[in-house]
């Protein structure tokens, strides 16, 4: 899912993904069952969820945390993720309104 943009900005400046606390985790997998985005994997070594490819998870979504029996996942506060995205598309438009002056 690489080269994926939200609301036009590249996914990678977008801090949105997952964290799962490995004290937590019992690597039960539920949240796999749940992302259908390939943002995690099972450490088959330590039998624990980790996050494998953050910038898959879609933006704001946070579903998987709600079906996490230990309550080992959390994310960035929502907020201050809507405001970041916010100011990021403010710079794009400006930005592309500069480059057609």
């Amino acid at each position: 899912m690489a080269g994926r943009n939200y609301m036009g900005i590249p996914r990678e400046k977008i801090p949105w993904c997952p964290r799962v606390d490995a004290d937590k985790c019992v690597g039960c997998g539920e949240c796999l069952e749940t992302c259908p985005n390939g943002v995690f994997v099972l450490n088959e070594t330590t039998n624990k969820v980790e996050v494998a490819n953050p910038d898959n998870c879609v933006v704001l979504c946070d579903k998987c945390a709600g079906f996490c029996p230990q309550e080992a996942i959390s994310f960035p506060d929502k907020e201050a993720t809507k405001r970041l995205v916010g100011k990021l598309v403010q710079d794009a438009l400006k930005q592309q309104k500069e480059s057609r002056a």
